[in-house]
């Protein structure tokens, strides 16, 4: 564990020399939440039917922002891979006593946290402002969620960090992963107005399985038989990038 919180403690130094940086981090999902869900929710007038409950925009699409959120720490994380390597960090990282799993999970271990008080900041103000109906009695296991999904999309992310080697690429390769993932999954709709081939390709993505199983928890719309089968789906994902990026970041010696 202590090898861990040493790798903690190194991005905790690199994130506080960014303060300004730190809150923008903090500030990107509420503004997610702020434009997209409003101005969708006033475009809609009298909301929409979602398992058979009437829902406003702004409700449905707080799930989709939570989830997205996941996506982007973990991508930011991911890259960060790419200054260290850059810098010679990361090789001397893997000099130190410390396994190729200890250094993955402490590097994601602060972002978590980070992903912690976003969440929190962006489900408050969207009860307080936007009049979303939280079940607060369900929060602890939202955010039990949210640490899973910035895990597991900071372990397949972190494959494409060590296996490409040119940082254009990089940054090509997720730019179309961000717009495809995105849009081809339960984020932004219900699954169930979209044309059957969108929702065949939807319902293999993990983000739909994530942003699903975060919809449940925050408004109960979803058939439960369904979630459990999403979420051990996406618990299968997480376990299966974690062990492929550990291959992964041993072939970058």
């Amino acid at each position: 564990m202590r090898e861990i919180m040493a790798v903690v403690y190194r991005e905790y130094l690199v994130r506080i020399t960014g303060l300004t940086w730190m809150f923008f981090d903090l500030a990107v999902p509420l503004l997610y939440l702020l434009m997209f869900g409003v101005a969708f929710d006033r475009a809609l007038g009298q909301g929409m039917n979602v398992g058979g409950q009437a829902i406003s925009y702004n409700a449905f699409f707080l799930a989709g922002v939570l989830s997205m959120t996941c996506f982007g720490n973990a991508l930011n994380t991911s890259y960060g891979f790419f200054i260290d390597r850059d810098n010679g960090i990361l090789f001397e990282f893997l000099t130190y006593p410390i396994t190729r799993g200890q250094f993955l999970l402490g590097k994601i271990l602060f972002q978590c946290v980070m992903t912690v008080l976003q969440s929190m900041l962006t489900i408050s103000v969207s009860a307080l402002l936007l009049g979303v109906s939280v079940p607060w009695h369900l929060i602890p296991f939202v955010l039990a969620a949210m640490i899973v999904g910035t895990a597991a999309w900071f372990f397949f992310l972190s494959i494409f960090a060590f296996l490409i080697r040119r940082n254009d690429t990089f940054n090509m390769v997720i730019n179309v992963l961000y717009f495809v993932l995105m849009f081809l999954s339960s984020v932004f709709y219900p699954l169930d107005k979209v044309p059957t081939w969108l929702r065949t390709v939807a319902m293999a993505n993990p983000l739909s399985w994530h942003a699903d199983f975060l919809r449940f928890l925050t408004l109960g719309v979803g058939d439960l038989h369904s979630i459990l089968m999403e979420a051990a789906g996406f618990l299968l994902f997480l376990f299966a990038s974690f062990w492929i990026a550990i291959r992964a970041l041993q072939k970058t010696l």
